[in-house]
């Protein structure tokens, strides 16, 4: 095991195993059936590496299956009996995960043949230990090992040390992935009170379906259901905080602990793609691959959209499929978000809120749509246009790309539709920003085009009140030139919404020498320092009317004072005079100062 520094790491024999090839892996160990007689021996591998000598018999007949945690005492032994480690020693239970290689292979071979409360010896040949290497200092190279174990339990304790829900896996799932609270899945499932050999409850031969967050029976289920894999097969024992608590339940008693066997026959897949719980995808059929339609490109769907009573509003069949050009508006906000989360061949079922669908408003379909109307679309994503990645384009080809997309980009940003202008923008300048290792001519032309892309993106974030970051998009046109008056024109713009007036200016004023006869520019400037001329009216009236109160505050306190001490300084109308003075003073320096 692997607690302290004096013992030895068991758990450490990755890359022994490894070296000598002995590691179990994701297969399923083979174990022989152990003679059940204490005292007998039993060879658990077909050359004798691992003989199981049983001690003291174990509970009922079931074995734990690899990869559930088992919770053993040990102590290890050479064959001169010289002990090497013990948990026995240090008074705690060692656990780990039967048949994932963390311990050595005559553990995941002989544990696995044991029986809760079993105690037997495993002689361990060096190939099912620690091999040639050994484990200095306490294990010689090519040490035969004995080790005394007990198998107290196995399971997982779903409850943090709570062992309110212990899980033991009987047969493992397949895949990686386990189902989150949206999911819906199908179990089948075995239900009895601790001690009953009748079933109070169990599934019929579909299966029982819900959703995870919402639960099924007792507690304990949906809180197992989101450990495990696709297929898995397991046993829960359930205390009664975790089942029906002080409640009796049909035929189980308050307070009943229970046990449960359930299987985890299939699931649909449910998430949430906006944090308002806007747009929710539930997949229906998985698709293939990995790859979504990108923003930009083509799409084609077959399926239908209804109302939440089940009114048809579309249908688009095969030979009618819908087609429409992501992130381009062509159809509703939520659809078109939602279709790019899709592989090609999926089928889902998408359900809109009001405002990622028709919003409030009547609209007209094959039906008419009442405002603020929850849509359900049931699509199937038949194919995407897959165009060439960045990376797979010629220098050529990534300047043709961006000014495409630069064009489409300008077209739609004369019909005011300033966001889907912004993202070609966006797209456009992703395949040319990092030019450095073009040829010279096109990293002249990708330098031209980048130019102009600045600009526009930060026209485009002017309209969309991104106002920071439209500074950054001026900023980056300037270093690539820093002749472009409308880049200083726009951050000023920018600028001035951000109140940063001084830098406003200074923009304007750079503007001008670079282009002195520009109107725009000149009016903009005259605009502007009307705007900071009032701002500073605003100020002095505002900080006038402060010292104002203070010096009134001031003069009471010096009242207070001089009743109780007549002898005092002068009186507080000087102190108020003098601040008068300065705050009369003060608005005609601010203005003369910002106008001059």
């Amino acid at each position: 095991a692997h607690h302290e520094a004096n013992t030895v790491d068991m758990s450490a024999l990755d890359e022994r195993n490894d070296d000598m090839n002995l590691s179990v892996g994701e297969e399923d160990m083979d174990v022989p059936m152990a003679d059940d007689r204490v005292g007998h021996e039993s060879k658990l591998t077909s050359d004798g590496g691992v003989v199981k000598t049983l001690l003291a018999a174990g509970q009922g007949w079931q074995t734990p299956a690899q990869g559930n945690d088992v919770h053993v005492h040990y102590v290890g032994k050479l064959l001169d009996g010289t002990v090497f480690d013990s948990s026995r020693d240090r008074g705690e239970p060692f656990k780990f995960t039967l048949g994932k290689g963390h311990v050595i292979k005559g553990w995941d071979i002989g544990v696995k043949s044991m029986k809760k409360g079993e105690t037997c010896l495993l002689t361990c040949k060096p190939e099912y230990a620690y091999g040639e290497q050994g484990s200095p200092p306490k294990i010689p190279a090519n040490a035969t090992l004995q080790f005394e174990v007990e198998l107290l339990f196995w399971g997982t304790d779903l409850t943090q040390g709570k062992h309110g829900i212990m899980k033991t896996i009987l047969k493992e799932g397949t895949g990686y992935e386990q189902p989150k609270d949206l999911w819906e899945v199908n179990i089948a499932y075995e239900a009895k009170a601790s001690g009953n050999t009748e079933a109070f409850s169990k599934s019929d031969e579909n299966g029982t379906s819900f959703v995870v967050k919402d639960g099924y029976l007792c507690p304990a289920i949906a809180q197992a259901v989101k450990t495990m894999k696709l297929g898995e097969l397991a046993n829960l024992e359930v205390s009664p905080e975790f089942g029906f608590g002080s409640k009796d339940q049909d035929q189980v008693p308050a307070n009943s602990s229970l046990e449960i066997s359930m299987e985890l026959k299939s699931w649909k897949k449910v998430e949430s793609l906006t944090t308002d719980g806007g747009i929710v995808k539930k997949v229906l059929v998985e698709g293939e691959g990995y790859k979504k339609p990108p923003g930009g490109v083509k799409v084609k769907l077959t399926g239908y959209a209804r109302l939440l009573d089940g009114t048809v509003i579309e249908e688009f069949p095969e030979g009618k499929e819908l087609e429409f050009v992501t992130e381009e508006e062509q159809v509703v906000a939520g659809l078109d978000a939602a279709v790019m989360q899709m592989n090609k061949g999926e089928k889902a079922e998408i359900t809109l809120t009001a405002p990622y669908a028709y919003g409030d408003e009547e609209a007209v379909r094959k039906v008419t749509i009442p405002g603020g109307s929850t849509i359900v679309y049931e699509i199937n994503l038949v194919e995407f246009e897959k165009g060439k990645e960045s990376w797979d384009m010629e220098e050529s080809e990534k300047i043709e790309a961006a000014s495409s997309l630069k064009d489409r980009g300008n077209m739609f940003f004369k019909d005011g539709k300033y966001k889907v202008a912004l993202k070609k923008y966006e797209k456009a300048l992703s395949y040319i920003e990092y030019d450095t290792a073009f040829s010279d001519q096109n990293k002249s032309n990708s330098k031209e085009l980048k130019k102009s892309l600045y600009l526009n993106d930060a026209a485009a974030k002017l309209r969309l009140n991104k106002h920071k970051e439209c500074v950054q998009s001026c900023t980056k046109a300037l270093e690539l030139d820093s002749s472009l008056v409308k880049a200083y024109f726009r951050r000023s713009q920018a600028y001035e919404h951000t109140v940063d007036y001084d830098l406003a200016e200074a923009d304007l004023k750079k503007a001008l020498e670079l282009e002195e006869g520009n109107i725009e520019v000149k009016k903009q400037l005259a605009n502007l320092k009307r705007k900071i001329a009032s701002q500073n009216r605003k100020d002095a009236k505002l900080y006038g009317s402060i010292f104002k109160r203070m010096a009134k505050i001031s003069e009471r306190e010096d009242a207070k004072t001089n009743r109780s001490e007549p002898a005092k300084t002068a009186p507080p109308s000087t102190m108020q005079t003098d601040l008068n003075k300065e705050n009369d003073a003060q608005p005609e320096q601010m203005e003369t100062e910002a106008t001059g």
